[in-house]
């Protein structure tokens, strides 16, 4: 279902890029974070996701918090601006709630997200955040984007965030040049947040079918710690480096499940 929030309303064409038919990742997610703004098929999708691995929702929620901590530690170090790509549907923990004195862009490519966060703008994040779809396998069209480079300079510290992103970018898609493709036009001691699923540790027969399901709809590809370090290339990756989202800087807040078997890997880079 699609709800519009407060007293904004989208332009009639805004139903032209959804599938509601075919699963889409960020409504899953929001399925999963006990949202309420999905389709029949996400719900079939997520539901079949959890009867192989039911560990997906403490891993979502484990997701969220992290992204409340990489971002309070990023604005404790002074950044103020946030390009937070995948953003997702909105839901508790914003980002420009969890930095109130930033500027944010959220990027998504799906337009029941679009539709979403620019009704929440409207709501009241609106002189301080702005919404653009686009995708992160085309970073050219996001970083040219009106309403990324007319809002956000480019000439001081900007706060990347990939929030469990990249897994959703196969390797024939070139996601080895996704981080780089944004990195490289950010300003000296700006950050990258990543979070990545690894299949590491999981059973195979698990890992093959929970892949299944996504591959059904949408591209999808774990990765070993290796690969999700190399994420971080040419970056100083700020202490304790890639390890279990769970144990990132963790503040209590956390679901209680063992972190080994969250299956997500997180970290924060800087860049020089």
């Amino acid at each position: 279902m699609v709800c519009v929030m407060n007293d904004w309303r989208p332009s009639l064409d805004w139903q032209s890029g959804v599938e509601p038919d075919r699963p889409n990742s960020a409504r899953m997610y929001n399925y999963y974070l006990g949202g309420k703004d999905y389709f029949p098929a996400d719900v079939a999708a997520a539901r079949k996701v959890q009867e192989k691995s039911p560990v997906v929702v403490a891993a979502s929620r484990e997701n969220r918090y992290f992204l409340g901590r990489a971002v309070r530690f990023l604005a404790g170090r002074g950044i103020r601006q946030f390009l937070d790509i995948g953003a997702g549907l909105p839901s508790a923990g914003n980002v420009h709630e969890i930095a109130p004195d930033a500027r944010v862009v959220y990027v998504d490519n799906d337009p029941v997200v679009i539709v979403h966060a620019r009704a929440l703008m409207a709501g009241g994040g609106g002189g301080r955040v702005r919404v653009v779809q686009g995708d992160a396998r085309e970073p050219d069209g996001v970083l040219e984007h009106p309403d990324v480079v007319g809002f956000l300079d480019f000439d001081e510290p900007i706060g990347l965030l990939m929030i469990g992103l990249l897994h959703f970018v196969r390797d024939e898609e070139g996601v080895d040049q996704v981080v780089p493709a944004f990195t490289r036009n950010l300003a000296s001691n700006s950050y990258a947040v990543i979070s990545h699923g690894t299949d590491e540790g999981f059973d195979y027969r698990m890992v093959v079918d929970v892949r299944a399901v996504y591959e059904t709809a949408m591209s999808y590809q774990m990765r070993s710690r290796a690969h999700i370090e190399r994420f971080f290339a040419g970056l100083d990756l700020v202490d304790p480096g890639v390890l279990s989202i769970t144990d990132w800087h963790p503040d209590g807040v956390a679901t209680g499940v063992p972190s080994q078997k969250i299956g997500i890997l997180g970290g924060v880079g800087r860049i020089p």
